[in-house]
């Protein structure tokens, strides 16, 4: 099949052409880059050839052949970058015309003609230059460097006839097919010629330092290779303002995610000085234009965006906001996964699901690692891929949409949860969790919304659905992994270099009454109490010898020693004080009294007594401990809830259910 190549199609694109779609032969294709994979290709317009940049959006062409050395394409969005002072085109999209292809014409790559001609200079000296674009030719010795240009040269102040002036004071020869009088043939250079800015910006006067508008890009062509650009895109999401310290000092950051009409999405972060110009500024679901700000590689470990870049504003950046609505970028845009997908997926990823919310738990605080207490709630998913995940809400999450979610549920009408960027665990089984970039968007104006709602309608929810962790409590208060009492020692739990965390409902049947609390260190460090054993010094007063300080009174906290049973068997336990405040119902300080300063025995007795034989959902961590020269399995009580026996029924339906489609 015969085909033309655009003519001269190479100049056009590095002259600011980005509009003529032209045809293009592939000379080379090479792979680049260590972190993400990036191709590199050799465009040819049958004359000159030039580096170009494949989009990551579009590696699956090379990679299913679709586009291969000697292919014929056609561009169809792309751009013109600096790279270390050479021009490089970007490739958003194109089409293939012909998959194979003789090599067409003689092209020569321009960068490394000029290369090549500035090497063969004598000792480099530049006496007689004329001004190609960015780059300086010597005409001198001529007959080395390009032996079909032997002209002779002309003084250096004054410009040859033929050549025009340009506005940038640089002479540019006008190439054509006329002779030079002097053994002059036709000479089409393979070099660039000079900028040219867009239409759009001609005839407006002289511009200082290059301070024309830049022209707006889609967010798929952002690289740190530009000097300036410019995005018109949505604000989807915004994270909350974050203090933090370290060795640097103290300091304040926030991010937000963007949406373009093309579909790109990248996440723009903010620090200190940047975070005052523009946290108020940003609001989501606005339009935005926004410049002047740098681009380094996303931590994918915080960012779940689909770009290799991330946008640092700074504080010559711009954001100014979109006078009109732009209908053509989209709100919101999802990659919904079914919950199948959840049980084969890695722990951390992230994922969009939607499906039925079929039961939403109250919120319980929960004391996190640094000392400080937040909200949770479960709410549990359904989809018509005939699985349930559990997902948890976690601080204002479960006040907004959590709140509005469980009235609903308890007026018995079920409704569509889309949750966009929830992050996948496996901890106790397969579940989903919120995170501060999660949005929740209940009963969303969405095909995939209409699509669930009317399989749910109509029979699926009757559908009998598996769990994506069999050993969880659907509708109880966290989703833990189940087991029995004769199950811990049975299946070795503990023993592996990390512990077990299972649920177990059993009872506790005995306590132990001496020892059952320690004295302990009430000094804070920093927002947490010290929390060590502390002793009695010479002088009546109590020493921690961690703080090594000495105080009048100290704190008590439990160290229960208690045996749990179920209808398998039985087992010892130690309960710390927060769990021991829940079995026992008093502090441990007051217990303390009770016993040693008031020697109440008696009531001391009845405390002990009426906390026995009832039916608990304990919490337990299982861990393999050195004692000694032995090594012990140690359990430890985290959480004690009371039977809540209607989850408790709907749980063992479930069960029940799922043998069934076993």
């Amino acid at each position: 099949m015969p085909v033309n190549l655009t003519a001269n199609a190479i100049s056009a694109i590095n002259g600011g052409d980005v509009n003529s779609k032209p045809l293009l032969q592939v000379l080379d294709i090479k792979l680049i880059g260590s972190s993400q994979e990036r191709y590199r290709i050799l465009l040819s317009d049958g004359i000159s050839s030039q580096h170009a940049m494949l989009a990551t959006q579009l590696n699956d062409r090379v990679k299913t052949g679709r586009v291969k050395k000697g292919s014929v394409i056609q561009l169809i969005d792309y751009i013109c970058s600096m790279v270390q002072s050479r021009k490089i085109i970007v490739l958003l999209n194109m089409e293939t015309i012909i998959s194979d292809c003789e090599i067409i014409g003689n092209p020569k790559v321009s960068t490394e003609s000029e290369t090549t001609f500035q090497k063969q200079l004598p000792n480099g000296n530049l006496k007689q230059s004329i001004g190609i674009g960015n780059n300086k030719f010597n005409a001198q010795n001529s007959s080395n460097s390009l032996p079909s240009y032997r002209s002779t040269v002309q003084p250096s102040h004054q410009p040859p006839a033929n050549y025009s002036a340009q506005t940038h004071g640089s002479f540019v020869p006008s190439y054509g097919a006329q002779n030079h009088g002097n053994n002059v043939q036709s000479f089409r250079p393979s070099v660039q010629p000079p900028y040219q800015p867009p239409p759009n910006y001609r005839n407006q006067g002289p511009i200082v330092k290059n301070e024309a508008p830049a022209r707006i890009i889609p967010i798929a062509a952002l690289n740190p290779y530009q000097g300036r650009w410019a995005i018109k895109a949505r604000v989807t999401a915004k994270g909350d303002l974050r203090r933090y310290n370290n060795a640097r000092g103290d300091g304040k950051v926030f991010s937000f995610d963007l949406l373009d009409s093309d579909g790109g999405e990248i996440r723009v972060t903010c620090f200190n000085a940047v975070v005052d110009r523009f946290y108020d500024v940003i609001e989501v679901g606005r339009v935005y234009f926004i410049s002047k700000g740098s681009l380094k590689p996303a931590q994918k470990t915080f960012n779940h965006l689909k770009n290799e870049w991330e946008i640092f504003l700074e504080v010559a950046s711009t954001v100014d906001l979109c006078p009109e609505e732009d209908a053509s970028i989209p709100r919101q845009q999802f990659s919904f996964r079914p919950i199948s997908d959840i049980e084969s997926a890695e722990s951390n990823s992230i994922f969009d699901v939607i499906g039925i919310v079929t039961s939403v738990n109250p919120s319980v605080p929960i004391l996190r690692k640094n000392g400080m207490e937040t909200q949770r709630r479960i709410v549990n998913l359904k989809d018509d891929s005939a699985r349930t995940v559990e997902l948890t809400l976690w601080g204002d999450f479960c006040n907004k949409e959590g709140q509005k979610l469980q009235e609903m549920v308890d007026a018995e009408f079920f409704p569509v949860l889309a949750v966009k960027a929830a992050k996948i665990s496996d901890f106790s089984g397969k579940s989903i969790g919120s995170i501060s970039s999660t949005q929740l968007f209940i009963n969303p104006d969405i095909p995939e919304a209409r699509s669930v709602r009317q399989w749910f309608e109509h029979g699926g929810k009757n559908v009998a659905s598996v769990f994506i962790s069999r050993d969880t409590m659907p509708g109880g208060p966290k989703n833990e992994i189940r087991k029995t009492v004769s199950q811990i020692k049975d299946e070795g739990l503990g023993r592996s270099d990390k512990p077990d965390w299972v649920t177990v409902r059993a009872a506790i049947n005995f306590i132990k009454a001496d020892n059952f609390c320690y004295t302990a260190c009430p000094l804070m460090i920093g927002d947490r109490q010290c929390n060590k054993k502390v002793t009695m010094s010479g002088n009546s007063r109590w020493q921690c010898d961690r703080c090594n300080q000495e105080f009048e009174e100290c704190d008590y906290r439990y160290l229960l020693q208690a045996q749990i049973q179920d209808h398998t068997g039985a087992t010892w336990v130690t309960a710390f004080q927060e769990s021991g405040e829940e079995i026992l119902g008093c502090s441990a300080k007051e217990l303390y009294k009770l016993k040693y300063e008031l020697e109440d025995d008696v009531t001391f007795t009845e405390v002990m007594r009426r906390r026995l034989f009832y039916q608990y959902l304990l919490r337990l961590k299982i861990k393999e401990e050195m004692y000694g020269d032995e090594q012990r399995v140690k359990i430890t009580v985290v959480k004690v809830d009371p039977v809540n026996y209607s989850s408790e029924s709907r749980y063992l339906l479930d069960l029940i259910s799922n043998f069934r489609t076993l």
